[in-house]
């Protein structure tokens, strides 16, 4: 199988070309997507730019027409994206390299993020040394910084291109050693996978689940529920990675109510209930909404409740009618879910800061969340209340168990 080389020829063909001769004296194949509209290629591609406007619903002669550059490198992004995941269907990537300024990075990332995990994606960027969460998403994508413009072969870009195309060598040849060996670790790929989510203030519960999954011969990928852990979870799920979910954190769903930095937005806790994959949802940290600094929290929250965790992050208690609105969420995302689902409550404070003594101690708030969940839930949904706090090994142990007797009841239909 090749390597995608996807890019504008037109203005970074002479960069690509010398990636191509690297690459094939590395014994790999190339395959060479052309995405520009500025001029002609400085070499023929394998698929031209005719085929990925025509895969984004228009066509070059349009776009061209149009003569706007930011709709041009939209639609690049979008036909990019389907010509490499159709390739992908038929067996024909082996990995994606992308070399650009903004456009470029734009252009190939789209197509990177379209591909599931494990797939080697690098990406040579002027904007690496960045802000990259937009370009990256939740997907494997190496950001390699490209120092200077990506303009022409010298002292400084000729070693960055050479490091890029020997580290997409390195992946794509363990790749292959790892399809080799898997008989060796056949006992380790059949595992089933349990996801997991965590947040300091959770820490304990998790970590003990874990081990008692773990000592069950299930593999567990733990999310640090900070927005993009909970992205990444949503995705291995819709991907069909998770054969069950321990979402004991699921806090970010209290960053996107009140306006929190650690939103993971509106879909949290809803890919599982879609794929119908088991899952034990619980109610960890909804006692917080995340800021940074102090004097970056909105002066609309001046009169609540702080807790310092350190000096770069600010947490703030959410209020009973919060809790009351978070409760109601999860109930109605758990209750509309086509697999086996169970609500655990730990009646005892929902995360290390949430017990007697402690800064988010609050039973009123505690009590709406739970009085929501209770009115909301539907009767498909085992609700468990437990006289625990979350950090308690019993609830822990609860926790694993409710899961593992889920994951033996077959799907529903």
């Amino acid at each position: 199988m090749p390597v995608i080389l996807l890019g504008t020829l037109d203005t970074k063909g002479v960069e690509f070309q010398f990636v191509r001769e690297l690459l094939q004296h590395g014994g790999v194949s190339t395959l060479v997507i052309d995405a520009g509209v500025q001029g002609p290629p400085a070499f023929q591609p394998d698929i031209h730019r005719e085929a990925v406007f025509a895969a984004a619903g228009t066509s070059l002669a349009a776009v061209v027409g149009k003569g706007d550059r930011g709709q041009a490198v939209e639609a690049a992004a979008r036909g990019a994206a389907k010509v490499v995941v159709e390739l992908h269907a038929q067996g024909k990537v082996d990995g994606v390299l992308g070399l650009g300024g903004s456009a470029g990075t734009t252009i190939a990332t789209a197509a990177m993020r379209a591909l599931p995990f494990g797939v080697p994606k690098l990406m040579v960027s002027t904007l690496a040394s960045g802000q990259v969460r937009q370009y990256v998403g939740v997907r494997d994508i190496l950001m390699l910084h490209s120092v200077v413009d990506i303009s022409g072969i010298n002292r400084v870009s000729k070693t960055v291109l050479t490091n890029a195309a020997g580290a997409m060598l390195g992946m794509v040849q363990q790749a292959h050693k790892t399809v080799v060996l898997a008989p060796r670790s056949t006992k380790q790929l059949l595992k089933p996978v349990v996801a997991a989510t965590m947040f300091g203030v959770t820490t304990p519960c998790v970590e003990a689940a874990r081990k008692i999954l773990e000592a069950d011969d299930k593999e567990v990928l733990v999310f640090h529920a900070t927005g993009t852990g909970g992205l990444t979870m949503e995705s291995f799920i819709a991907d069909g990675i998770i054969a069950g979910v321990l979402d004991i954190t699921t806090t970010e769903l209290a960053d996107e109510l009140v306006g929190g930095i650690l939103s993971a937005g509106p879909d949290r806790l809803t890919a599982a209930g879609l794929r119908g994959v088991p899952q034990v949802i619980s109610v960890g940290a909804l006692d917080m909404v995340n800021f940074g600094p102090r004097d970056s929290v909105p002066e609309q929250f001046k009169e609540r409740r702080f807790y310092q965790h350190n000096s770069t992050v600010t947490l703030m208690r959410t209020t009973p009618d919060e809790n009351d609105a978070l409760g109601k969420e999860i109930a109605q995302k758990a209750s509309a879910a086509r697999g086996p689902t169970a609500v655990l409550v730990p009646k005892g404070g929902v995360s290390a800061i949430d017990a007697p003594g402690q800064p988010f101690w609050w039973p009123e708030a505690d009590q709406a969340l739970f009085a929501s969940l209770r009115q909301w839930m539907s009767p498909q949904v085992e609700l468990l209340e437990l006289d625990l706090h979350i950090n308690d090994p019993a609830f822990a142990r609860t926790a694993v168990e409710t899961l593992l007797r889920l994951l033996n009841q077959p799907l529903a239909t």
